[in-house]
């Protein structure tokens, strides 16, 4: 079943008296448990892809569906709705809240969302422990490794049980071993039936997913199923 369903979708910038075509005619449908990469140079059109995706902004032309529904016919309050419950943001600048501990930046997409005290604070020490953190939990931004925040910051966008993942560059701000600790997590978590959608612009990055769509120039270049490398185990 398509979690996304993008179909013809163009956009357009106007800046000044100029205008910028970010993305022209682009189709995709990503289904739901797909672990999916969306690559591309500095002003392929990806950003633009993944603010669509993430329902921060909408289309100039086509029709994007999630899960069924009409994007474009939604109002502001619906769009709220789908960006706390449905998407989990993973972002490069990991986006946590310096003073509060690690418990409560989990908790805050189910504070917006109104759930009670006790049960946010089951939900955030669940998805903290899922991220093998359970033990970091009352530790602040500033008490933990980078590879710790951004754990902070997938245990965040699990908290919901969102449709998909939505991850921006994950990776981008930490060292080589670390980011692959942080991959081998999405893939860990890909393997629990969670829809991932990575964008990098990293080859050896979107080779951890299962697919990858290519822009170049607003279009889609290439939409390939990735054959993963079996490494072989030393004796």
């Amino acid at each position: 079943m398509n979690v996304i369903n993008i179909r013809n979708i163009s956009k357009t910038y106007v800046m000044g008296v100029e205008e910028v075509h970010a993305l022209h005619d682009v189709t995709v449908q990503i289904d739901r448990g797909e672990y999916v990469a969306i690559m591309g140079p500095s002003g392929s059109g990806k950003s633009t892809l993944m603010n669509m995706l993430g329902c921060l902004d909408t289309p100039t032309s086509g029709l994007y569906e999630f899960n069924g529904a009409n994007v474009s016919e939604m109002n502001d309050n619906d769009l709220a709705r789908i960006r706390n419950k449905e998407i989990g943001f993973v972002f490069q600048t990991f986006n946590l809240i310096p003073r509060s501990d690690a418990l409560h930046n989990v908790e805050l997409p189910l504070i917006y969302g109104g759930v009670n005290a006790h049960e946010r604070k089951r939900l955030a020490a669940e998805a903290l422990n899922h991220v093998n953190l359970g033990d970091r939990m009352h530790h602040r931004p500033n008490e933990l490794s980078g590879g710790q925040r951004q754990r902070v910051a997938i245990a965040r966008a699990l908290v919901t049980k969102p449709s998909i993942i939505l991850a921006d560059e994950p990776t981008g701000n930490l060292d080589t071993k670390t980011g692959d600790e942080i991959m081998t997590l999405f893939e860990e978590l890909h393997h629990q039936g969670n829809t991932i959608i990575l964008v990098t612009h990293e080859e050896y990055i979107a080779e951890h997913a299962h697919r990858i769509i290519r822009l170049r120039d607003g279009v889609i270049e290439k939409d390939e199923n990735v054959q993963k490398r079996v490494i072989p185990t030393v004796a």
